[in-house]
């Protein structure tokens, strides 16, 4: 019994596990999370709405964009759908100057996300002249939600989920280490984009399980409201997803990955740090 608590307590400080949630913590990872799914309905989705309304290739605008991200499909997609304003009208009544602060809203949006990837790597914050980086991170995530959107009907079984898997997992891996200005070596950023890819597939099929029930039932319950309710718990998913995916890959960088050449910044609570 000694010596399986001993093995016990040898595994638990190899895995470090406890680092891990410790610094989850202090970057109130949750918090982060539900502001993400805030700014991603206030700021992106109406970014999104008018280029989807924009593409005569895809059919359904947005509404397809988002009911295939979440897994829908039957009344739940309808009920979806519902709520999106026709892509027509979106496009007819969105003037150059809502496209415009339509733009800079999903440049704030990217800024958000390359303040918790500094925030998670320990990095200080880029420079303001720096919002070129946001803009270029926002154009390649609009082109990489069209083309999951748009290989809905082209692609069927095990083509489309090779090609999602391995296009958000290139997506994910440039986009840390792009936002972070280079500061982060590519082999470094590899295991938090694997683990953000293999985070989104979970919480597609969290998604397909629960929540196409429930948006039915809170359509019948609630209306428009209570679909609105559960496609931003979904947004927070994925929030906690994305962050919680980087944070992981440094964990598992600096404890496993690569030890020898990047030299650990994060204690379980049995070492500690020397400051500099």
């Amino acid at each position: 019994m000694r010596r399986l608590r001993r093995g016990l307590h040898r595994a638990w400080q190899w895995l470090r596990v406890r680092a891990l949630f410790e610094h989850g913590r202090e970057l109130e990872l949750m918090h982060r999370a539900m502001g993400f799914a805030t700014l991603a309905l206030v700021t992106l989705a109406p970014l999104l709405i008018v280029v989807a309304a924009a593409d005569p290739l895809v059919r359904g605008g947005f509404a397809s964009w988002l009911t295939d991200g979440m897994g829908l499909s039957g009344r739940s997609a309808h009920a979806v759908t519902d709520v999106i304003s026709p892509p027509r009208k979106v496009i007819g009544t969105t003037s150059a100057l809502s496209g415009v602060l339509l733009a800079v809203f999903g440049v704030a949006f990217g800024g958000s996300v390359q303040n918790a990837y500094e925030r998670i790597w320990g990095l200080a914050s880029g420079p303001w002249h720096r919002v070129w980086r946001q803009a270029t991170w926002l154009v390649v995530l609009t082109a990489y939600l069209y083309q999951e959107a748009a290989t809905k009907t082209t692609l069927h079984g095990g083509q489309r989920i090779t090609l999602s898997t391995v296009s958000g997992a290139l997506f994910f891996w440039w986009g840390q280490r792009f936002l972070l200005g280079g500061q982060v070596r590519w082999r470094a950023l590899l295991p938090g984009a694997v683990a953000t890819v293999i985070g989104l597939i979970g919480l597609r099929a969290f998604s397909y399980l629960v929540f196409t029930p429930l948006i039915v039932t809170n359509a019948l319950s609630y209306g428009a409201v209570g679909t609105v309710l559960v496609v931003e718990s979904w947004l927070i998913g994925v929030g906690f997803v994305i962050y919680g995916g980087a944070l992981f890959g440094r964990w598992f960088t600096e404890h496993h990955w690569m030890p020898s050449h990047h030299e650990p910044e994060w204690t379980d609570g049995t070492e500690e740090r020397d400051e500099p």
